[in-house]
């Protein structure tokens, strides 16, 4: 929605629901007093940016204070902008906290970051947040399933099968990126939790450390701003036997409010074998003081899942299940199950002028499966458990112009443990007993420097360390254990560093060019430390950290009516880990160098005041520049890949999207995909002769406004289109490969309710 104005009375204290606007008080003997930068001032009216006072010499002094301050007041009196899609561009200017992991504006910072905003949220017909997200340029997905986002990962800017170690993915600033290779659980953040998302490509490291090679995506949830209680109720029926309800609600007092939301899902799925159950709450609690704010998180989720397995096709023998039977499940006995835990709590306060912020956390999670395997069944429990310390402080400071300086330290301590067995009955006297250890310790500060009211420097640098230690215990009494080891105790430490330096400039026709070279680092994590050798005896693999040495350069306009911003980076990545079970040497590697580079275009226009259009194009490079695949004594052996693509990487990727208000109360949001052809999983050597096609998608979304009722309808892969996003290739029998198939035309009706 536009921000608007509004008059209230003399008595009224009252400040911008933003938290940081005007407070007019009546001080003691009659003279009113001013201040901008009240955050405790309770907001009595809500859905307003600004208040006026009426009263004659308030009115009079505020008056003289806007012809003096101009920049100040513009950003906090009104903009009517006529459509709530457009406004996503706008809040560029908006608080954010990803970039400095305090509240502050990212417009005018060296960093190329994009907001999603709840509107945009509630008017996107994706299903998901990998579908939300894969609509911004540089970023893709990769689904397994179809079936509510588990099994999916988020790719920014093109790194294929280690996508999901490589793009930090926080919730409310924390990582929730584990120290394995589960992924992360997009299903548990119901849409109605969330506020916002924050997207930073090629920047992140620096504040946030191990894995953030391609950049961060902060999810941040809602937080009780606003006085008084507000409610919303909303269920979502469609194909494939899916019903889902979210439910959300909250108080808030001008000193103390929560926020809560909850919901639950179930659907059959497209594939057989695939139905999916989750649950999910949150709750956000928020206690303001004179000058800062306790804050207290707590969220619960539980997931169970059929896994269906995947469909092969063979050419040479005449077999194409992902044309005779796509839907059909080849591992009709396989299950997993989720469950998970967090609670966080955070003070901020600011003294003499620094900002404080000081956060405690702990995150559990329980994960079990059971893969049937041809007859020769592994069923597997585990626990992981991290804590966090994360203390932080920015002090503002005249050195080399108006500046402010943010250091901060991280610690996180992570316990991993695994029980494996033959079935869930046995688990108690387990065939492997796992543990792992990991502790990570970090410091890190980074500088802000206003040369001018149009040129800022940003300079950063972050050192971190880990340490891990595993053990392994084998049981050869244990049911099942017929053929088995145990890994040999293992110890590991480094140290890594990364770095930040960025420079941007506006000029006074609104164009703005951003510079910026970085270092990041990734860490292997215990899923890709522990695995098979040449003889498929169990072992810790240690392997050498990840580096990404990354050049970008960028361009940007705004104007009333469009925004259009364009990007050239080039990430060269040293030592990758790999997850590697497919060739010779059974287990995990670092691969040969590579580079990622290419472009990234995207841009708004408000074509009439009731149609907004977007776009946004990618190009994408992903190639090794030298190395020798080992490869397969079945296939081809030492295969030199310089030059070669890397697997699960389309270079060309297009969204187009339009959102038309057809009436005060009708929306209808449009949206169109384009995904170009990728290489296999496993396809290094790009010799298998086939590739995954390229798919377009179209989806629709119709959403009408009655009072506090709201229907919506939403129609994705709108034209029926057979398609999959990943497959990997058979490392022992030439021209077969595996593929995993995705929904064709699915249908949803929904119905919310405002209280």
């Amino acid at each position: 929605m536009g921000r608007r104005c509004v008059q209230v009375g003399d008595d009224d204290l009252v400040s911008p629901d933003t938290g940081l606007g005007v407070w007019l008080g009546n001080a003691a003997g009659g003279a009113w007093t001013v201040d901008f930068g009240n955050p405790a001032a309770p907001s009595i009216l809500s859905g307003f940016s600004c208040f006026i006072r009426s009263n004659g010499v308030a009115w009079n002094l505020l008056q003289e204070i806007i012809m003096q301050q101009k920049q100040l007041l513009a950003a906090l009196l009104c903009a009517v902008t006529p459509l709530a899609h457009a406004e996503s561009e706008a809040m560029l200017d908006e608080v954010v906290v990803t970039a400095t992991r305090f509240k502050d504006k990212s417009a005018d910072r060296p960093i190329n970051a994009t907001i999603i905003s709840r509107d945009d949220i509630q008017q996107s017909s994706a299903r998901t947040l990998p579908e939300l997200l894969a609509g911004q340029a540089g970023i893709a997905m990769r689904d397994f399933f179809g079936n509510n986002a588990a099994s999916s990962t988020v790719d920014m800017r093109g790194f294929g099968a280690a996508a999901g170690q490589n793009t930090l993915i926080l919730l409310d600033g924390r990582r929730i990126t584990d120290s394995d290779l589960s992924g992360v659980q997009w299903a548990a953040i119901p849409f109605a939790a969330i506020e916002r998302i924050e997207i930073l490509r090629g920047s992140g490291a620096v504040q946030y450390g191990d894995g953030a090679s391609s950049g961060v995506i902060n999810i941040i949830t809602r937080t009780p701003t606003k006085m008084g209680g507000s409610g919303q109720v909303s269920v979502r029926g469609g194909s494939y036997d899916t019903n889902e309800v979210q439910a959300s609600g909250g108080y808030f007092t001008g000193e103390v409010g929560v926020d809560v939301t909850a919901s639950k899902l179930h659907s059959g799925g497209y594939r057989a074998n695939n139905s999916n159950d989750q649950t999910n709450a949150q709750a956000n609690a928020r206690w303001l003081t004179e000058a800062g704010e306790f804050a207290l998180k707590l969220g619960v989720d539980q997931q169970t899942i059929r896994l269906p397995g995947a469909r092969t096709v063979q050419p040479a023998l005449g077999i194409d299940q992902v044309a005779t039977d796509p839907r059909g499940a080849a591992t009709p006995l396989d299950y997993a199950s989720r469950d998970g835990g967090q609670v966080a709590l955070e003070w901020q306060q600011n003294l003499a002028g620094a900002d404080i912020n000081l956060g405690l956390a702990r995150r559990t999670k329980n994960q079990k499966s059971y893969f049937d395997l041809g007859g020769f069944p592994t069923y597997r429990d585990g626990d992981l458990t991290v804590d966090s310390f994360t203390p932080r402080v920015r002090v503002p400071h005249a050195l080399g112009g108006e500046s402010s300086l943010v250091v901060g330290v991280d610690v996180h301590r992570w316990d991993y443990a695994q029980r494996i067995s033959n079935a869930a009955a046995n688990i108690a006297q387990p065939i492997n007993r796992i543990g792992m250890t990991q502790s990570n310790d970090a410091w890190y500060l980074q500088n802000t420097t206003h040369l001018s009211t149009a040129t800022t420097l940003l300079a950063g640098f972050r050192n971190e360390r880990i340490a891990m230690s595993g053990s392994d215990t084998y049981n050869a009494a244990a049911p099942g254990a017929f053929f088995g080891s145990a890994a040999p105790a293992g110890i590991f430490s480094a140290s890594k560093n990364a770095y930040e330096l960025g420079l941007r400039h506006q000029f006074d026709s609104g164009l703005a060019i951003n510079g910026k070279a970085g270092r990041s680092f990734r860490f292997a994590n215990v899923d890709e430390i522990y695995e098979s050798g040449p003889a498929f005896t169990n072992q810790f693999q240690f392997l050498r950290p990840q580096t990404v040495d990354g050049l970008e350069f960028g361009l940007g306009q705004r104007t009333q009516a469009a925004s259009w911003r364009a990007t050239v980076f080039s990430n060269e990545v040293r030592d990758e880990i790999h997850l590697d079970p497919f060739s010779t040497g059974v287990g995990n590697t670092n691969l040969p160098p590579s580079r990622r580079q290419g472009i990234e275009l995207e841009g708004r226009w408000q074509a009439l005041s009731q149609l907004a259009l977007s776009a946004t194009y990618g190009y994408t490079d992903a190639r090794f520049i030298s190395g020798i695949w080992p490869g397969s004594a079945f296939t081809q052996t030492n295969v030199n890949i310089a030059g070669k693509h890397v697997p699960l990487v389309a270079s060309q990727k297009v969204n187009l999207g339009a959102s038309w208000a057809v009436s005060e109360q009708t929306r209808l949001n449009a949206a169109a995909s384009y995904v170009g052809s990728q290489f296999m999983e496993n396809d290094e050597a790009n010799t298998l002769g086939m590739k995954i096609p390229a798919y377009t998608l179209v989806d629709l979304k119709l959403v009408h406004q009655v009072g506090a009722l709201q229907l919506n309808a939403s129609v994705n892969n709108l034209f029926d289109h057979k398609y999959y996003n990943y497959a990997v290739s058979s490392q022992f029998t030439p021209g077969r490969f595996n593929a995993y198939t995705l929904p064709g035309r699915t249908l949803f009706v929904g119905l919310g309710y405002q209280l």
